[in-house]
């Protein structure tokens, strides 16, 4: 009898763990539509070949750089690591997390969250961090990362902290609810439509310009822990003009770099030498590039990691070839979709479905 009361007991709670792990993948946001930026983190664990250049940072590597470019005109296999307004920290840790399955030749981080010294937002931070495979790195992320509301086993159990959604599902929730498609390129966010740059308000003097001994410190971090693993760290900041990036930040990320060894190059004044339009190149009036914007600024990196650093041309590995090959397609059919979108409605009516058919 004692037997039958344990075998009893244990399928209870097999059950009880089985709905409430059912009841939590439902609940979840699954980020297919509008804001899709929650999946971007968690999309590089279905990659099938590794990549010699890694981008880390926020929207001005995701919107900004058109990785299948980089593949056809160089051959180069790159990822974007990024989310929507992933602070420093963040970056570290997905460097870190990216490092237990590969090690790039070169990575690349975008400067412009050095302006963040503290947590700043709670979705954001989700955005950043629920997609990471659980490890000491996302450990590490959620407590540097923790507003004062959040709570970390919240992390841990997702849907304590989501268990009122009902009222808020969707088609999606279901249609998702134990498997998700693809909404980037190899991270890269697409949008094709056009609303040009029409000028900026003038920026705010600020009380203090130094930039946040906490941010500083991860760039320090992230740069130590490239030198270890031998890789070369690029910084760079992205040609968009806002948020404003002011003189004195900018002043201050060339003076890591010199006294790192590191390349640090602001792309804001190189918009002509690019070829960028912001009448044509950017789908928010200026704020991010839009494809054929992203496609130009990939083509002048590349030129540039070509020449500085020794990357393989992957295009006659049959293995990244054919990896790549499913990526461009798929990138062809959505801008193909987008296009068609705008010519039929004048807008883009599933820019945020963005789904990839696998």
């Amino acid at each position: 009898m004692k037997g039958k009361r344990w075998l009893a007991a244990l399928l209870t709670a097999a059950v009880t763990v089985g709905v409430l792990y059912a009841a939590q993948r439902l609940l979840v946001p699954k980020y297919q539509r509008g804001i899709v930026e929650g999946s971007m983190v968690e999309e590089y664990y279905r990659e099938t070949v590794d990549h010699d250049v890694l981008f880390i940072g926020d929207c001005e590597v995701y919107e900004n750089f058109s990785p299948i470019t980089l593949w056809e005109d160089y051959g180069i296999s790159s990822y974007i690591r990024g989310s929507a307004q992933q602070l420093v920290w963040q970056s570290y840790y997905l460097l870190e997390d990216t490092l237990r399955y590969e090690t790039p030749k070169v990575v690349v981080f975008n400067v412009l969250a050095l302006k963040f010294n503290e947590p700043q937002n709670e979705a954001y931070n989700r955005m950043s961090i629920d997609g990471m495979r659980w490890s000491m790195s996302k450990v590490r992320n959620i407590l540097a990362s923790m507003t004062e509301q959040e709570h970390f086993v919240e992390y841990v159990f997702p849907l304590l902290r989501y268990h009122d959604r009902w009222s808020d599902l969707k088609h999606d929730d279901v249609a998702h609810w134990f498997g998700k498609d693809l909404v980037t390129h190899a991270g890269y966010y697409m949008r094709v439509d056009v609303e040009p740059e029409l000028g900026f308000p003038d920026p705010q003097p600020l009380a203090d310009y130094t930039l946040g001994d906490k941010a500083m410190d991860y760039l320090q971090r992230m740069t130590d822990l490239c030198r270890e693993k031998g890789i070369e760290l690029v910084l760079i900041k992205a040609p968009t003009e806002y948020p404003h990036w002011y003189e004195q930040w900018d002043q201050q990320v060339a003076d890591f770099a010199r006294e790192n060894g590191v390349p640090y190059i602001n792309y804001i004044p190189l918009q002509g030498d690019i070829g960028l339009d912001m009448a044509q190149d950017t789908y928010d009036a200026g704020l991010h590039l839009n494809t054929q914007g992203a496609e130009k600024m990939a083509a002048y990196f590349g030129a540039y990691l070509k020449e500085n650093y020794d990357l393989p041309d992957r295009r006659d590995d049959p293995v990244y070839a054919a990896a790549w090959q499913e990526k461009t397609d798929a990138y062809e059919r959505m801008k193909k979709q987008q296009y068609d979108e705008l010519a039929q409605y004048g807008q883009l009516v599933s820019f945020g479905a963005n789904a990839i058919e696998e």
